[in-house]
């Protein structure tokens, strides 16, 4: 089993490499499992709004602190692959909640703006990053900008223009990489791209969006799908319950995961 600073690492090379890193979010121990398995796995993600919802919270640091953290370390200790983990805003001390993350053997993490002023953000920026120098683990940010989806009416350039800025800014402190959720056509992914960096931005997959070898095409390191695999997860059961109830039987396609 490699090191944590190891994994770390490893979690760095994978965004600067040429192909995009495609991470499909877990939420518990058997969703984690489920994808480590597969091949092509190369590194784990955390949904925070799945691990949430699982717990009965919402999303948006409604779920306790040491209870996400209980669950995104249980996964770390269930797979061999670096995990980086969604700590949403950092829960009101970024560099603190970071070092408890390294603790329970996390390597990297989104940490997100929420639109707060940009020198506050970047503070957060380099609280993280300082919060891995103390504990010797090179951290691999994430560094998240709710440009896109955080701007309400205002115009689509002004959004581009905020999110390539504070982009840069995060970098400059210390960030790995950006990531920008929200829709992103070829075009306004890069402008990001050319705005930000090669291999330096990350984006979600969506409906809508475009395919991970469309962006990756367009020189984006990285691409995540959030609350949706949990979704479609929780679709193929409401399904089969409706099927079940329907008077239908168990389909023989079902593989044994857990």
């Amino acid at each position: 089993m490699s090191t944590q600073v190891e994994k770390a690492q490893t979690l760095a090379r994978l965004h600067a490499a040429p192909e995009i890193l495609r991470l499909p979010n877990v939420w518990d121990v058997v969703s984690a499992k489920a994808v480590a398995a597969l091949p092509e796995s190369r590194a784990i993600a955390t949904a925070g709004h799945s691990i949430a919802a699982t717990f009965g919270y919402g999303d948006g640091e409604k779920i306790p602190l040491e209870l996400m953290l209980d669950m995104v370390g249980r996964i770390v200790e269930a797979v061999d692959l670096p995990v980086s983990a969604d700590l949403d805003a950092g829960y009101g001390n970024a560099g603190e909640t970071v070092r408890r993350a390294i603790g329970v053997g996390i390597v990297g993490a989104n940490v997100e703006d929420r639109l707060k002023p940009l020198a506050e953000s970047v503070a957060a920026v380099e609280a993280v990053i300082a919060a891995g120098e103390s504990e010797g683990v090179p951290f691999v940010l994430n560094a998240r900008t709710d440009a896109m989806i955080r701007g309400g009416d205002r115009p689509i350039e002004e959004s581009l223009a905020d999110a390539i800025e504070r982009g840069r800014a995060y970098l400059d402190a210390g960030a790995n990489l950006v990531f920008v959720p929200g829709r992103l056509d070829a075009g306004t992914a890069r402008r990001l791209v050319e705005g930000i960096g090669e291999r330096k931005v990350s984006v979600i997959g969506i409906p809508g969006n475009l395919r991970a070898a469309e962006y990756e095409a367009l020189g984006v390191a990285r691409i995540s799908y959030g609350p949706t695999t949990q979704r479609l997860a929780l679709t193929a059961l409401q399904d089969l319950a409706i099927d079940l109830y329907a008077d239908g039987v168990v389909p023989s396609t079902i593989r044994s995961l857990n």
